[in-house]
């Protein structure tokens, strides 16, 4: 179990049971990005998964000498229904790998990015074996991993049989540790570093980076003059995107939020960007590209995310709150025009005393992309 701590002062020492139930989270998120195995182990059973968007023969034939049996396909409910799998009422559907479904028909039905390039043939079969929380905790795991949400999975498998996969080198992971590790993560963020950085718009500049426990990639708090802790902050949330951010891609609004953000709050003294590490709404870079192909082939943004099987938003809020409780910031005034972010800013302990609008003109490319944040997400435009 994670212990509550208090994000006030500071992250606090992990058990050890903590600390390795963390650490086989983080080597199984590497084992799954080489394509390796690995066994996710809870109450129900442990059960054998690998990701499905890299299958290959060699590791389907390891995969069935592993388990002692032919996998199924875990894919979330959104995929499913993309696929016109008949629905069960569970958020995770397992699909019988019939004889014709090769590897390269397993890569095709884990990646929407393919369905009209390589159309698939159903009818598809489902529940060849009973599904279980750690199927689920197996995709979850597989989200972690910034890899899509689908997998092959075993049946559940006995004691002995589990207890030898791992003597063999398979690595063993638990789907509570799984299911807590971005909680855990949030909590444990450290400042690790600060320095003064005039920006163009803000000359008056300091960053401080955050890092996650894992030691991966850090979040950023941008301080613009010198925002008073016991007063309401002016603050943007900001996710990070690399095209938008960095290339100046058109196809969204990220960079003009980005910089519109940092003149805003120059202009008005004070107040607070926090860059999060949450690209694609937190799919990651590789699956927002995917989720780009799809919305050339005209599905909206919340289709394309939820064609690959994701959430139409995979973001958490907690690191913010984390971040600017850290920084001495409970009262803020919020730029967004999500209402997500206020509501989730106010479930974590930050009082929301405004909302600022924070909208830009479409520029032809992105107009389509707005409207559907607003039509599909409740956005404010």
């Amino acid at each position: 179990m994670v212990r509550v701590r208090d994000p006030d002062s500071g992250p606090a020492l992990p058990s050890a049971a903590e600390e390795t139930a963390r650490i086989a989270v983080e080597r199984a998120v590497a084992e799954l990005r080489y394509g390796r195995m690995v066994l996710v182990d809870g109450g129900t059973g442990p059960v054998l998964m690998a990701p499905a968007e890299i299958a290959s023969p060699e590791s389907l034939s390891s995969f069935v000498a592993r388990a002692g049996a032919v996998p199924a396909l875990a894919l979330t409910a959104n995929r499913a229904a993309v696929l016109h799998i008949n629905p069960t009422g569970d958020d995770v559907e397992l699909v019988t790998l019939a004889a014709h479904l090769t590897p390269s028909a397993i890569r095709a039905l884990a990646d929407a990015s393919e369905d009209l390039s390589h159309p698939l043939m159903g009818p598809f079969r489902t529940r060849a074996m009973a599904l279980t929380d750690n199927h689920r905790a197996a995709l979850k795991l597989l989200k972690l991993a910034r890899l899509l949400p689908a997998g092959l999975v075993s049946a559940p498998l006995g004691a002995p049989q589990a207890a030898a996969l791992v003597a063999g080198g398979v690595l063993a992971v638990g789907a509570a540790a799984i299911y807590a590790y971005e909680t855990t993560a949030a909590l444990g963020l450290v400042r690790v570093a600060a320095a003064k950085v005039p920006l163009a718009d803000a000359e008056n500049a300091r960053i401080i980076a955050f890092r996650p426990e894992d030691g991966g990639i850090e979040h950023l708090a941008i301080l613009i003059g010198d925002p008073v802790p016991h007063e309401p902050v002016l603050i943007r949330l900001h996710s990070e995107c690399f095209t938008g951010d960095l290339l100046g891609s058109l196809k969204c609004d990220c960079g003009d939020q980005l910089r519109g953000s940092i003149r805003q709050i120059a202009a008005a003294g004070a107040g607070i960007v926090l860059y999060l590490a949450q690209e694609g709404r937190g799919i990651g870079l590789i699956s927002k590209l995917k989720a780009y192909s799809l919305q050339d082939q005209g599905f909206d943004t919340v289709d394309a995310n939820e064609r690959l099987g994701f959430d139409a938003d995979e973001r958490i809020f907690l690191p913010a709150a984390v971040m600017l409780k850290r920084l001495g910031y409970r009262t803020v005034r919020l730029m967004t025009n999500n209402p997500d972010k206020v509501a989730g800013l106010e479930a974590l302990g930050i009082t929301v005393t405004e909302r600022v609008p924070h909208a830009f003109p479409s520029n032809g490319h992105n107009e389509f992309y707005l409207l559907t944040k607003k039509k599909r997400s409740g956005h404010y435009l």
